[in-house]
């Protein structure tokens, strides 16, 4: 298993970093979060009813989020703190859709989202409860929520098989060498092939204009709190924050949790009205900035967290230029590429929902109820799954039990 500290001396003198070392694992971050998932922001910001000019502006606003957030936080701690977007978040509102009220409505439950976030690194309780959630449920409301997502690539293939085989063959090839890069590779070539597809309109070069805000005036709706913002809350805490937490213990930095859920719960919430989704802790890409390929002495690994920051904040300058891609016809290889991104998620969370056999058929029914897609009352599916699970982890007896160890 490796650590954070360094290795203990063999009588040979350490190997000496470059100072450049925590720069380009910074900038690393920020490229790999940025090109693997800002398909599924866009495709999840239009489905619950975004124009491309907010989406545009909802992705630069959560870009800017994230750099702020990373770069102070990484300097006040001195920790590699990576920010990131709720990327099952996003994924839950393309499984969602439409709201009742439209993204005025959407907007209304990202502020509800983010309050929820700060009051649990507010008000401890809460952040317990959320802590609480049975691991096997939350991976299978997750799972439920990303399976017609990681069903796209293949899907595609049916409509146009060439063009949607080429976005698979370059996932996995470049997956085979460079890891790292199969997703922003398959996203380039999607990009790529849209706009020079049949039926597409081109890239249009005023999309190389720097984004503009676009304020959304914000609506409550109970539709939209209990069917939106409550499975936004829950899906970040128990698939980013927590996780994130995770990842930087095991390299060694344990900052209290209590800031960084209040810093990324705030700055949440004045983003939304601008479009702008959930940010978190960074699960996936926290690895690049506080692991030993950063730097070999911990104690440098700040320098990558603040380096992902400001790479964040020049990214969100290409938020037209990305919604504009991703808005050129037609959107199917977008879709594609935006579910590759996200089969390693959902491998993760099957696994994690059927790890334990005793938990198996609450977080089957839990899976099955979320990913049919069932509405009730403009309540969303997640919710309900989440409600079906433990009402069987209760029949099972199994819910006190792990609630309350």
């Amino acid at each position: 298993m490796s650590s954070a500290l360094p290795p203990a001396s063999s009588g040979q003198p350490p190997v000496a970093a470059s100072p450049l070392q925590p720069v380009t694992a910074g900038i690393l971050t920020a490229l790999v979060g940025f090109g693997s998932t800002f398909a599924v922001v866009l495709q999840g910001l239009a489905a619950v009813g975004a124009s491309p000019a907010q989406a545009a502006s909802g992705l630069m606003a959560v870009c800017l989020a994230m750099g702020v957030l990373g770069l102070g936080l990484s300097l006040a701690l001195r920790m590699p703190i990576s920010v990131a977007w709720s990327t099952p978040g996003a994924a839950l509102m393309a499984a969602t859709g439409a709201v009742q009220g439209g993204f005025a409505a959407a907007t209304g439950a990202f502020i509800l989202a983010g309050g929820l976030i700060a009051l649990a690194g507010f008000w401890k309780p809460l952040g317990r409860m959320a802590a609480a959630i049975p691991p096997a449920l939350a991976s299978a409301m997750l799972a439920g929520v990303l399976l017609k997502l990681c069903l796209s690539p293949f899907t595609a293939v049916a409509v146009a098989p060439v063009p949607a085989l080429a976005v698979i063959v370059t996932f996995l090839v470049v997956g085979r060498f460079f890891r790292l890069w199969a997703v922003p590779a398959a996203v380039a070539v999607a990009i790529g092939l849209t706009l020079a597809g049949p039926g597409s309109a081109g890239f249009d070069t005023a999309a190389l204009a720097l984004p503009k805000p676009v304020f959304v005036m914000p609506a409550f709706t109970l539709e939209a709190a209990v069917g939106l913002a409550l499975p936004l809350f829950l899906v970040t805490m128990a698939s980013q924050n927590i996780p994130g937490l995770a990842v930087l213990s095991a390299f060694g930095f344990r900052p209290a949790a209590g800031p960084l859920f209040r810093a990324t719960g705030l700055g949440s919430m004045v983003i939304a009205p601008f479009g702008g989704v959930t940010v978190n802790l960074a699960a996936i890409t926290a690895a690049l900035a506080a692991g030993p390929d950063a730097d070999p002495e911990p104690a440098r690994r700040w320098i990558a967290g603040v380096t992902a920051g400001v790479a964040y904040l020049g990214l969100g300058l290409l938020a037209l230029a990305a919604a504009a891609g991703f808005g050129a016809s037609p959107p199917l290889l977008i879709q594609a590429a935006a579910g590759l991104a996200l089969i390693g998620a959902f491998g993760a969370s099957i696994a994690g929902a059927l790890k334990e056999e005793a938990d198996r058929p609450a977080a089957l029914v839990t899976f099955l109820f979320t990913a049919s897609g069932l509405s009730v009352a403009g309540i969303g599916p997640a919710f309900w799954g989440l409600v079906a699970g433990v009402a069987v982890m209760t029949l099972h007896g199994r819910l006190g039990r792990l609630t309350h160890p």
